[in-house]
């Protein structure tokens, strides 16, 4: 295969964007197979703008046509794992947007679906994997420059929407059609890279905020602290209230610290030898030099690295990366079995917010089902 004929699935804000992406010959090995959108309106727009590309009313009738080797999910969050596992079930690759669903159990069917079949790539679309900033505190992470990690913190609050944004389609903000708010729409890719650098948290405790700045009855804060089960511990903080808005990751291990400011300057700071080396090695009086600010240089090194994001370049190296495994197996930097993490330390937040007390991973599937469906009813009666 020398080109994949990729369907759009939704011809949204992101399915429109990553149509313009692939006709601008921006995607290598990439060609427009199909879009399909429910919305008629959404006819008269692509057949203007691609009069050569098959158009299809329904999802179901794209992944039969025989006019696409691969699917992409940009449709409201419930629908992506059943629009997947349809595409997989027809021998068709899939590519899901984030999140993978609202609901783990729904995850893991279609991971153990993909399973099956081998011979069909399943992935997920988590673009920040790709940005080079956190690849490079990811391999920080993992060649043991910082050590054992001991705490994280991320406070992400650069997702300012108004009171309009909401209010522009009935869908937005609910539990019954969006599935949640800032954790499901706006922080998953935040939520993603904390657990692929860090690893999953064995327990989580949630405070959050329904509807506390916003008209609505959903998540627009959130305050979770994290516990990893070796001692370490961490704290996730995001809202949409923020105007101003601070976006700050700092990993602290035994070897050094990883800080990362607004997703574009990480400043690594290396200890000269272990927090615990030095804890079980030096005096008081040795100490007392470290407090009065002496001898610094001794004890740490710092070094900065700037990085420039260019908009629109991860998303583009997501679809190059889909269609590279496609055509000659190159590994996918996001697996669509990875998204089960995601949802399930998601799931986890909720599920603690809603219970009132500390939850553990992975959350009691018919547990959190029953505890969402309480909000979904509220919501509706209202």
């Amino acid at each position: 295969m020398e080109k994949v004929r990729l369907g759009i699935i939704g011809f949204g804000a992101q399915g429109s964007t990553y149509a313009e992406f692939i006709n601008s010959g921006k995607v290598e090995n990439l060609v427009i197979g199909g879009i399909c959108d429910i919305d008629p309106a959404k006819k008269v727009q692509v057949q203007q703008l691609y009069p050569n590309v098959p158009y299809f009313d329904s999802y179901q009738s794209l992944i039969k046509s025989g006019e696409v080797d691969a699917i992409v999910t940009t449709v409201p969050h419930y629908l992506h794992t059943e629009i997947g596992k349809y595409a997989l079930t027809h021998e068709v690759h899939a590519l899901l947007e984030k999140p993978a669903d609202i609901y783990a159990s729904k995850v893991q069917e279609i991971t153990e679906l993909a399973q099956t079949k081998p011979h069909l790539t399943f992935g997920i679309f988590f673009n920040q994997r790709t940005n080079p900033l956190y690849q490079k505190v990811k391999s920080l992470i993992d060649t043991g420059v910082i050590g054992n990690i001991r705490r994280t913190n991320w406070i992400i609050t650069t997702w300012w929407r108004p009171q309009a944004y909401y209010d522009q389609s009935a869908w937005r903000a609910t539990w019954s059609q969006e599935g949640g708010g800032v954790l499901v729409n706006q922080a998953p890719h935040q939520i993603d890279l904390l657990q692929w650098l860090c690893g999953l948290p064995k327990k989580v405790y949630s405070n959050i905020k329904y509807g506390y700045q916003r008209k609505l009855n959903v998540d627009d804060d959130v305050t979770t602290v994290l516990d990893y089960g070796n001692g370490a511990t961490g704290v996730f903080m995001t809202c949409t209230h923020d105007v101003i808005g601070t976006d700050r990751l700092e990993i602290t291990g035994d070897k050094g610290k990883i800080l990362v400011e607004d997703s574009s300057k990480l400043t690594l700071t290396r200890l000269n030898e272990s927090e615990t080396s030095m804890n079980n090695k030096m005096n008081w009086s040795e100490a007392q030099e470290i407090f009065k600010g002496k001898a610094l240089d001794d004890i740490y090194s710092r070094e900065t690295f700037e990085f420039n994001s260019i908009w629109g370049e991860q998303h583009i190296n997501v679809l190059n990366n889909f269609a590279a495994n496609i055509i000659d197996g190159t590994p996918l930097i996001a697996p669509g079995s990875d998204g089960i993490n995601g949802v399930n330390l998601v799931n986890a937040f909720y599920l603690s917010s809603w219970l009132g007390r500390e939850v553990t991973l992975p959350v009691d599937s018919q547990q959190f089902e029953l505890e969402l469906n309480k909000q979904i009813t509220t919501e509706k009666n209202e």
